[in-house]
């Protein structure tokens, strides 16, 4: 059977766990770790981080509203600051993180794309980059923040590298945590693709990439992921959906990844939505589980993880015709970490009303999604102004004290 080149070096190089300077990695010691979490299909963030004060958002949405808290009726709200709230689906995952002052969110945030198209606006997001110039689709600003950051440990938890982590500065490595499977390739293959890339025009194309070291850590990535499966059957962990995708991230990035990205698709609802109960509650009950999950496995180190959860766009404030929601604009951002100063909503926020909508039909843009990245990543990691720039060009950062 004829092997096509170019899906090898796809491939191989996604098989490799490398530095950004090309070496084999070691485990981190005390760095922070960066999960980025994409919620793809435009989660509806009005339902879930719920401005329950508002009288306007019970008018807009008589059969999908979540009624105000109520101590009493285990299907209403939980009270988050007075004015919003959470749904009920997240009382024992993600309420307990605010309470313990370890998460917070971020409403009315979002891109300038007005696109309302999927595709459109996760590219936006992804890239990072202005959105009145042309696109370079080869550079994510994950990858430019690899780059800007150097000896990074970057992973991608998905089935191809993302746009997020598209630059040539840092070869980062891909592995799809809902199903782990023996790697691809057999001692037959790996040596075929091994002596390609002694070829000295193959080296020449990628010069700091070492096959051989990245066949062997995609194998010991395997190897860790089979032997934390084999403590999740004993109990100890939920066998089923995101939580155990959660914890398997999070025992990968507890020895050896600190800048990681996870995608978790299935959040359009066009159609039956639902309340306190449905298809968004379960979906964002099982999100929030994985997410307490994954706080819970990183241990000690929780302490200097931030993770920030994100969507491409919110959804229209007003229900439609079908018990659903359509395509919308500003949305709510979570960010979290055993360090964050939580348990509080963050940033600038509007009274809403008819008049405040955005073309009269969807949250806002108050905030920019660059902004408040490039300002987290920016205390993160003390970045200066010119290095940010690199990651976010043009866009200044947003400081909320989030981190």
């Amino acid at each position: 059977m004829l092997i096509d080149r170019r899906s090898l070096l796809t491939s191989a190089l996604g098989a490799g766990a490398l530095t950004c300077s090309g070496r084999l990695m070691a485990a981190p010691a005390t760095d922070q770790r960066l999960l980025v979490v994409f919620l793809r299909g435009a989660y509806d963030a009005a339902n879930i981080v719920i401005p329950t004060y508002s009288d306007f958002y019970y008018q807009s949405r008589p059969s999908l509203a979540i009624a105000r808290p109520n101590p009493n009726d285990p299907k209403a709200a939980l009270p988050l600051d007075g004015q919003w709230s959470l749904h009920p689906a997240l009382a024992q995952s993600i309420y307990p993180l605010w309470q313990a002052k370890q998460i917070a969110f971020v409403p009315y945030v979002g891109t300038d794309d007005m696109s309302r198209s999927h595709f459109e606006t996760q590219d936006t997001i992804e890239l990072g980059q202005p959105i009145n110039a042309s696109r370079d689709y080869r550079s994510g600003f994950m990858g430019r923040l690899a780059g800007a950051l150097g000896g990074c440990r970057p992973i991608a938890f998905s089935n191809n590298v993302p746009i997020i982590f598209h630059d040539g500065s840092a070869i980062v490595p891909n592995l799809a945590i809902q199903s782990v499977g023996k790697p691809n390739f057999d001692a037959r293959q790996q040596a075929i693709i091994e002596a390609m890339y002694r070829n000295p025009a193959a080296q020449r194309l990628a010069p700091a990439v070492s096959v051989q070291e990245g066949f062997q850590v995609r194998e010991q990535a395997f190897t860790s992921l089979q032997d934390e499966m084999g403590k999740a059957g004993r109990g100890a962990a939920n066998a089923r959906g995101f939580a155990l995708q959660a914890r398997r991230v999070a025992a990968l990035m507890k020895d050896r990844f600190n800048l990681a990205f996870l995608d978790v698709g299935g959040w359009d609802t066009h159609v039956n939505q639902g309340a306190a109960d449905g298809q968004l509650a379960n979906r964002i009950g099982d999100l929030g589980a994985g997410l307490a999950a994954y706080a819970q496995e990183m241990g000690a180190d929780w302490n200097r993880t931030t993770v920030i959860v994100l969507s491409e766009f919110g959804r229209t404030f007003h229900e439609n015709g079908n018990r659903g929601t359509d395509h919308g604009h500003g949305s709510v951002y979570w960010v979290l970490g055993g360090a964050v100063q939580g348990g509080r909503m963050a940033g600038p926020q509007v009274q809403l009303s008819q008049q405040t909508l955005n073309q009269g039909r969807d949250l806002p843009v108050l905030t920019d999604y660059r902004g408040l990245i490039g300002g987290v990543v920016s205390r993160l990691y003390g970045m200066r102004a010119d290095r940010l720039d690199r990651v976010f060009p043009g866009a200044a950062p947003v400081d909320l004290n989030l981190v």
